[in-house]
């Protein structure tokens, strides 16, 4: 199809993510079973660790150079979709409280309007009230 673009690099990112949790479920089987002091398990754990480093490294390299490479963030979408998100209810929670900032994300998804106009509609808060405490990047880390 024209213009279809093929996430094959996600999809074997994916693929040695499986791999490596397969070995990850072998060497904890043979660590839990070396009841003795030589470990006869040993030999497949460390054939599983260093193939699952030696996977996540090329399929790191190869995800960078033919996927991550080039990519170029969408600012103004980011910050839409941050500002439109109605996970951002949670800032409100201290100063209303819960059940009318849960009314307010509940109606917004119900009419598809956006936080901030519906706050001010059910008049839980005003404009300013609103900017003053809803500040979204204050709520990405840690304070």
């Amino acid at each position: 199809m024209p213009g279809k673009v093929n996430p094959t690099q996600c999809e074997a990112m994916t693929m040695v993510a499986a791999q490596v949790m397969g070995n990850n479920v072998a060497v904890t089987i043979g660590g839990s079973n070396g009841h003795f002091e030589l470990n006869v398990f040993k030999p497949m754990m460390i054939k599983n660790v260093l193939n699952s480093a030696r996977l996540l490294g090329d399929a790191s390299v190869s995800f960078t150079d033919n996927c991550v490479v080039g990519i170029e963030a969408n600012i103004d979408r980011i910050n839409k979709l941050m500002n439109e998100s109605l996970m951002l209810v949670t800032a409100l929670n201290p100063h209303i409280g819960y059940d009318k900032a849960a009314k307010i994300a509940k109606t917004a998804h119900k009419e598809g309007g956006n936080l901030k106009e519906t706050a001010i509609k059910l008049g839980y808060l005003t404009a300013e009230e609103f900017d003053a405490w809803v500040k979204p990047h204050e709520m990405l880390g840690p304070k």
